[in-house]
């Protein structure tokens, strides 16, 4: 993507004021904070979730967009986006994505703790898990949440409202797709570690002790238009429980219409996603590996001498970079009602764990051509919304002289002058920590305003829901559901279910008189079941069961010899 003037930044920057979102206006800005709770949705919220943000709408028209792409930099704090720079650009470089955003703002990144004295107060260093749930639902909840509130019930998400308000929706990221970030949008459980059916952290979240099963389980239930990552070797594992039971993930994927890719061939002849053939695309059994090899910090290493970051040979292809995801899922995406896409570069934060300064900046280069992508299209487009932040911040610091008891590197940077990074939250080989601090967030496009001053990582939710003008009362999009079957059948005849209008529902489960025919996939709206009648005459009633809203639907119909 070309290089943005000042001049250009001024004028996107204005016309996103005019025709993009909701802005403070001056007399609610000054107004009086209330007491908010942070435990309910919306409650952590600086724009006061839905009702503020409707009021501050009327003050300017055209604040919506047809199509969201948010993009997360995992552990991109503004130290990782400014060692990158420095390294890749220079210092008075830009990064051709991420800066040239025209509207930012910062937001705060605390989660919740779980229980005890301390039960719905602030625990301010957040996991990729709380953080992530934050965004995906606007409800703050404890470190390792996967979309459940602090007492472990199932908050909805962007994911599943922008379903079922007829969006395409999509997921990427370089982590394995059961990983936090991801995980948020398409699975409800409370340990973020229940990757799969073989995960011991499941517990009663596991489809064998009634609960709604692993994440791997939920997101081919939740069924995203397209989903483009790691973490193949979860779909390896045999379900334990359910309609396919004894079957390994993928055998089920396969069964319920979804197209499995597993390297760049397949997903290049991949010409069409839709919920009666969504994508599924597992390109490696773990994370992807990083587009720089390691480097390693040490105690005094940045009195050493500098490095020189050099290509990772394990690198997957740039056909499988995040940048070539990104391009594929939004033209896999693009209809005329919409979509919402996510986007991740995951390994920022893994490799600011390893104190591993190389592989951090080749994680944000990356993430940043992933940005490019993305405006590009928006450009283009008119009608986009793209947000870019992170999910918290991290450790790594740049300093002036070497530490004398931290992990440090030094690096040659574009410049050609040397950057010294330090890593001071853990030692050798133990795993540096996440930190408190507020974040960069920025936006391009109708709605990208409402990313201006301070908010709260929940606001990011309203921001986007708000913006694609999603009903977010998805119970209500299946009042209108309705089942039909035939009337009369022979016994033994086959008998088909037809339920419509589960708007609100990805599954629906069927009964006929005791005999439950199990769960089906809600596809536009629609499902449909077929069965055997019974052999003993009589009347029959159906009855189907929205799996996510509870909606009941029954109908009759009649076996005669």
């Amino acid at each position: 993507m070309p290089d943005i003037s000042s001049r250009r930044r001024t004028v996107v920057a204005i016309a996103a004021l005019v025709a993009g979102a909701t802005l403070l206006a001056p007399g609610l800005a000054s107004a009086a904070p209330s007491e908010p709770d942070p435990r309910g949705n919306g409650g952590a919220s600086r724009h006061g979730g839905t009702d503020s943000a409707e009021s501050l709408r009327s003050t300017i028209k055209n604040s919506n967009a047809k199509n969201v792409i948010l993009l997360i930099g995992d552990g991109m704090g503004d130290s990782e986006i400014t060692v990158a720079r420095n390294y890749q650009y220079g210092a008075a470089g830009r990064l051709p994505g991420i800066d040239a955003l025209p509207l930012t703002g910062q937001y705060t990144t605390y989660s919740l703790y779980r229980d005890g004295a301390n039960k719905g107060k602030p625990d301010y260093v957040p996991d990729s898990a709380a953080t992530g749930s934050a965004w995906a639902t606007g409800t703050k909840t404890y470190d390792g949440a996967i979309s459940v509130d602090i007492d472990g019930a199932p908050q909805p998400t962007l994911l599943e409202i922008a379903k079922a308000n007829g969006l395409k929706t999509g997921n990427v990221s370089t982590a394995e797709v059961q990983d936090a970030t991801p995980a948020v949008l398409v699975a409800h459980v409370g340990a973020r570690g229940c990757y799969g059916p073989d995960s011991e952290a499941c517990g009663t979240d596991a489809l064998a002790a009634g609960g709604l099963g692993s994440i791997s389980e939920q997101l081919l239930g939740a069924r995203p238009d397209v989903t483009l990552g790691g973490g193949s070797a979860s779909f390896e594992q045999v379900a334990k429980a359910g309609q396919w039971e004894g079957k390994t993930l993928f055998e089920q994927a396969e069964e319920r219409g979804y197209q499995l890719v597993d390297d760049a061939p397949g997903l290049a002849a991949v010409t069409a996603a839709s919920q009666q053939s969504p994508v599924l695309g597992l390109f490696t059994p773990g994370n992807f590996p990083t587009r720089y090899a390691a480097t390693t910090a040490t105690v005094g290493g940045a009195d050493l001498a500098p490095v020189t970051c050099q290509p990772n040979p394990e690198r997957l292809t740039t056909d499988l970079s995040l940048s070539a995801l990104t391009s594929k899922a939004i033209s896999l995406l693009q209809n005329k009602k919409g979509f919402f896409l996510q986007v991740e570069g995951a390994s920022i934060d893994k490799r600011d764990h390893s104190a591993d300064a190389c592989g951090q900046i080749g994680e944000t280069v990356d993430f940043d051509e992933a940005v490019q992508a993305a405006l590009a299209f928006a450009q283009k487009d008119g009608n986009t919304l793209v947000i870019v932040t992170a999910d918290h911040a991290h450790s790594s610091q740049i300093v002036d002289s070497t530490p004398p008891t931290s992990l440090s590197t030094a690096l040659t940077t574009a410049d050609g002058t040397t950057m010294k990074v330090s890593y001071g939250t853990a030692g050798a080989g133990a795993s540096q920590q996440h930190t408190g601090s507020q974040l960069r967030i920025a936006g391009f496009g109708p709605g990208a305003s409402n990313v201006v001053g301070l908010t709260d990582q929940t606001d990011t939710f309203f921001t986007v829901a708000n913006s694609l003008r999603l009903d977010r009362n998805t119970v209500a999009l299946s009042d209108g559901a309705r089942v039909e079957t035939d009337r009369r059948v022979k016994p033994g005849a086959t008998v088909t279910v037809s339920a419509s209008r589960f708007g609100g529902d990805r599954q629906v489960r069927a009964v006929i008189g005791s005999t439950d025919l199990g769960t089906v996939d809600v596809i536009g709206g629609e499902a449909r079941i077929s069965t055997t009648a019974p052999k003993a005459p009589g009347d029959y009633t159906v009855t189907v069961t929205g799996a996510q809203t509870g909606k009941v639907v029954t109908t009759k119909f009649t076996v005669r010899k």
